[in-house]
């Protein structure tokens, strides 16, 4: 697609809240507890993005994600699960035939600041070592200069070096931090090409908040009903209990409806909430 000069949010802050109340107070149009307990465990990306990662935490991450397949409880396994580059072969010998995918941070996470070229050759290297999906964060630092176009021509880079790779962009709202920034950067990563679009990294103080994603959501609502395309959504950093993954649901059920219920349209980043929603079901 074709660069687009950002437009401003259309919602205030105080709207914004408004909605979110009304949100917050609706009931669940499409789950029981137990049903929407399942479809969150299905969506998940489990996570593991720390220094001290090795091949044995690796292992145990992905034979995580596929015993929590059971089939008498209609328990499925997670979406994905999302590694650094270096793991990415033995996470997709070990999750060979099933259906989980491998998800790789790459492009200089979580920070960004890394030359262009640096950037496409980690996301190139991480695809041919078997990578199903990219998680890119954006130059933060150039979005906020207000160099809008170089963002979006990083993107774009990366999206062309993802192959048949899905991509996820990650914006970083927490340091974006104004819903006008977060919608603006909402719309290049589409434009650029994402597949899906992230909150966040988890790696700084503010990561997913309902404002953020109600903001992003409103962002992937005006594109689909300009040009019929759906693009996914991924809040991910924070959400480590029940209560708080329901109610990012219920947002995702008021805004987008129906079409987006499926893990090839809504993932949730986490690593501590799997097991919480497992106990739960």
């Amino acid at each position: 697609m074709a660069y687009i000069e950002p437009i401003a949010y259309p919602y205030s802050d105080a709207e914004i809240q408004t909605r979110l109340a009304e949100y917050q107070s609706a009931e669940l149009k499409n789950f029981n507890h137990a049903d929407a307990c399942r479809f969150i465990l299905s969506v998940i990306d489990l996570t593991t993005l720390e220094g001290s990662d090795n091949a044995a935490k690796v292992k145990q991450l992905c034979e995580k994600a596929l015993n929590f397949k059971d089939e008498g409880r209609r328990i499925p396994r997670t979406a994905a699960v999302c590694v650094y580059p270096p793991f990415a072969a033995q996470a997709k010998s070990l999750l060979a035939g099933s259906d989980v995918h491998v998800a790789c941070v790459a492009g200089a996470f979580p920070a960004g600041q890394s030359p262009i070229e640096i950037k496409v050759a980690e996301v190139a290297y991480a695809v041919a070592q078997g990578a199903d999906e990219i998680d890119m964060v954006i130059s933060r630092g150039k979005f906020l200069e207000g160099d809008y176009r170089t963002v979006y021509n990083e993107i774009a880079a990366i999206k062309a070096a993802c192959g048949t790779a899905h991509l996820k962009v990650i914006l970083e709202t927490g340091e974006l931090k104004t819903a006008d920034n977060i919608y603006k950067a909402s719309q290049l990563a589409i434009a650029a090409g994402a597949d899906f679009i992230k909150t966040s990294t988890g790696k700084i103080a503010v990561n997913a908040t309902p404002e953020s994603f109600l903001v992003m959501l409103d962002a992937i609502k005006s594109h689909y009903e300009k040009t019929g395309q759906m693009v996914g959504m991924k809040p991910a950093g924070g959400i480590s209990d029940v209560p708080t993954a329901i109610a990012f649901l219920k947002i995702l059920e008021q805004v987008l409806g129906d079409k987006w219920l499926t893990n090839k349209y809504f993932r949730i980043g986490a690593s501590r909430l799997a097991d919480k929603i497992h106990a739960e079901i």
